[in-house]
């Protein structure tokens, strides 16, 4: 979102207010009322859903710019899933009918939530072809870049913000203990750094394309 779309999401509205989230702490969780949606301004988010089993899974890693809860336009009840910050993160919190009434009167505000949806939609459909017919040692390296936003806005970042091995284990959807496998294996090829800070290299595209 440019600076001036921020900058109204930001400023004082009718059904909007600002709400900081510490780290790993919750901004809503799965069950509660489905009432608001969630532009991040600043931090990252990730959103988890747990099975009646008890299984969790994580299903999207949101940063600046995203938004969380969006389902909540459609007339879901309650939240299917829960997003927690991953570090100090800044949000708007924008009530539902609030966001109708600002979709309606923005059109530069409908055209960038509209663009989210639209790539949210792609990276669910790449998730589950990922799921299906890759391995876990691809998608870990497919999760690594993802975090890294290679490939968004044309840039990459390669420092990549803490993440425990267990977070990308449940987005992977395999056992800590192959992905370490696969982060040393990874550091051993030198296309990751794991000294603590988690560095990218554009060269662990070359896991996802080998066959």
């Amino acid at each position: 979102m440019n600076g001036d779309l921020a900058a109204f999401l930001a400023s004082p509205g009718s059904g909007r207010s600002k709400v900081s989230c510490a780290d790993q702490n919750a901004i809503y969780n799965q069950g509660d009322a489905a009432e608001a949606l969630f532009y991040i301004e600043s931090g990252r988010v990730q959103v988890t859903i747990v099975s009646p089993q008890g299984k969790e899974g994580v299903v999207a890693m949101l940063t600046a710019g995203d938004f969380a809860g969006e389902a909540c336009l459609a007339g879901q009840p309650v939240h299917l899933a829960s997003a927690k910050a991953l570090e100090d993160t800044r949000l708007i919190r924008i009530e539902k009918g609030a966001m109708n009434a600002l979709l309606r009167s923005n059109p530069a505000l409908a055209e960038h939530f509209m663009s989210f949806l639209l790539s949210r939609n792609i990276q669910i459909e790449a998730d589950l072809v990922d799921q299906l017919f890759n391995s876990s040692e691809k998608r870990l390296a497919r999760v690594l870049l993802l975090l890294a936003q290679y490939g968004k806005d044309g840039k990459m970042e390669l420092v990549i913000p803490k993440i425990s091995q267990e977070t990308l284990a449940a987005k992977v959807g395999t056992t800590r203990s192959r992905i370490n496998f696969f982060m040393n294996k990874f550091r051993d090829l030198g296309l990751i750094e794991y000294n603590g800070v988690l560095r990218v290299h554009s060269s662990l595209l070359n896991v996802i394309l080998h066959d």
